[in-house]
């Protein structure tokens, strides 16, 4: 009974931090592979895969979703190069500026000009 006493005021010292600090926590999952400083592509997609937790998740339903949102972001990527391509297409390439603006500032306010 005496050594349960002992160990419950340990622990309660030790998490109001009386027996010294905890020390910082460090994260034990890989962080997610995705690019931060451009856009996300299909490949990247595919290649991205989630941590389990205890509880963990229906793999088959993530991947499912996964292999969907990929599909369609290389259909988008496929269609947006697709109408890059017939707008470049439609611009002459003769098709000269046809006027420069000039931009001159006014005189001073009150001044005759």
């Amino acid at each position: 009974m005496l050594a349960a006493i002992v160990v419950i005021t340990v622990i309660a010292l030790l998490a109001v931090g009386k027996l010294g600090e905890l020390p910082d926590t460090s994260s034990d999952r890989a962080p997610l592979a995705l690019p931060e400083d451009r856009v996300l592509t299909n490949t990247d997609v595919d290649s991205v895969r989630f941590n389990v937790g205890a509880r963990g998740y229906r793999m088959d339903e993530v991947d499912v979703v996964l292999d969907r949102l990929s599909a369609e972001v290389q259909d988008r990527d496929a269609r947006i190069a697709d109408l890059e391509a017939q707008v470049s297409a439609s611009i002459p390439t003769s098709l000269a500026p046809v006027a420069q603006v000039v931009v001159e500032p006014l005189g001073e306010p009150g001044s005759s000009v």
